[in-house]
């Protein structure tokens, strides 16, 4: 009896028109509560804070140079002690070419060197002696006719001896004279200055310069790191026979270490050397190190619209590679203590007029702001915003300018 009343009470048109009334009644309650208590919003709050802005960028880093080291000669590579990677000090050896044929043509040369002082030895110590004992007997036996013709000319003259022999005695100082003259010209000669001197000092010094051109040769069959630093490519092998002006190893310097990127021209006018800048490699996304920006190109890529960008990393991480890609956060500008709101907080913020939606009085109230810099998510607030001012977030479409809102939480801490 109980079950046949309850269905029929369901089926009543009475039952009926009361859910109905309670479902309207529902959603008028819902709907007055906004009119009469607001829109329930979430909220920013404007607080004073520092604000830095920066320019981020990618780029690769490099060394000033790249030193390409290569052979100067033609040569069969014998040995390669070093291997791609290491690190090396000036002056360690590279590579090593074959040197057999270097070496012979040193003491080929050497041998003529020592010709050549030989010659010079020989000048000094036997001809150039024997020249000025030469001069010596020269003088003495032109003393020595002298004295006869004067003698032949007294006895001459007393009738002793007859004219011929006199003539002799004159022909005998012309001799003696002329062999004077050759002597002196031997001893010159043979001297310092002396015309065999000149020859054997010049046939000296091109020996030693075929000398010292045999031992550059065999100098250049050792190729030699040119600075400090680290071997970051190799392309040879023993066994290989290189020519010259081939590069067969790239070597990065050690030394200051920079990065070079390409920032779009638009932010030109925001960059100026001198500026920190905080970097992080691709590969270790997590460590950070300093940089700073030291070389801006007065030039700009017409294809890329960009402008090349070099920033100096004076304590680099061991982790830096040549060429290794990185990420860097230019630090352009920066306002300490200022008003800071977030970004999601201020409307047409790249218009001419931007604005906010204050909450005051319980209604959101349209306000124009003035901004400054502006952050990757937050922006500086000049005019038009105070310190505690709490803003309607841009996501609530259904606030407008005049409305009665109530707040139900901080947008900057509830979960999205």
């Amino acid at each position: 009896m109980t079950s046949l009343n309850l269905q029929g009470l369901r089926r009543s048109p009475w039952v009926k028109r009361a859910a109905w009334l309670l479902v309207v009644a529902v959603a008028l309650a819902v709907v007055f509560r906004d009119v009469i208590f607001g829109v329930p919003v979430e909220v920013y709050t404007a607080k004073r804070s520092d604000l830095v802005q920066t320019v981020v960028a990618s780029g690769r880093v490099m060394t000033p140079q790249r030193v390409s080291v290569g052979a100067v000669i033609t040569g069969w590579v014998a040995r390669i002690p070093v291997e791609e990677g290491q690190t090396v000090r000036r002056g360690d050896v590279l590579i090593v070419l074959d040197d057999r044929d270097l070496r012979a043509a040193v003491s080929q040369a050497s041998a003529a060197v020592a010709q050549a002082q030989a010659r010079i030895r020989q000048l000094h110590e036997v001809a150039l002696p024997s020249a000025e004992q030469a001069l010596v007997q020269a003088e003495a036996n032109l003393a020595l006719a002298r004295a006869q013709q004067q003698r032949n000319h007294d006895l001459r003259e007393k009738g002793f001896v007859s004219q011929s022999a006199l003539d002799d005695s004159t022909r005998n100082i012309e001799v003696a004279q002329s062999q004077l003259r050759a002597a002196h010209l031997q001893v010159q000669t043979n001297g310092p200055g002396g015309s065999d001197m000149l020859l054997a000092q010049s046939a000296l010094q091109q020996a030693q310069a075929s000398l010292a051109v045999a031992q550059v040769r065999l100098d250049q069959s050792i190729i030699r790191a040119p600075a400090d630093g680290i071997l970051i490519s190799r392309d040879v092998e023993p066994g290989n026979v290189v020519q010259p002006g081939k590069e067969l190893m790239a070597l990065a310097p050690a030394g200051e270490t920079q990065i070079v990127v390409q920032i779009d021209e638009k932010h030109l006018a925001q960059l100026a050397l001198g500026q920190k800048a905080l970097g992080s490699a691709d590969a270790y996304p997590a460590d950070r190190f300093a940089a700073e920006l030291f070389y801006i190109n007065p030039g700009i890529d017409p294809l890329r619209g960009s402008v090349e960008v070099k920033l100096r990393v004076p304590k680099p991480p061991a982790f830096l590679r040549q060429d290794m890609t990185v990420s860097v956060d230019i630090e352009v500008a920066r306002c300490n203590g200022t008003i800071v709101v977030p970004a999601d907080a201020v409307f047409d913020a790249n218009a001419s007029q931007p604005w906010v939606l204050a909450v005051d009085n319980g209604r959101a109230e349209r306000r124009p702001v003035k901004l400054g810099l502006k952050g990757d998510a937050r922006v500086e607030v000049l005019e038009g915003v105070a310190a505690g001012d709490r803003l309607v977030a841009i996501g609530n479409a259904s606030v407008a300018p005049g409305s009665r809102v109530r707040i139900v939480g901080d947008a900057a801490t509830s979960p999205s």
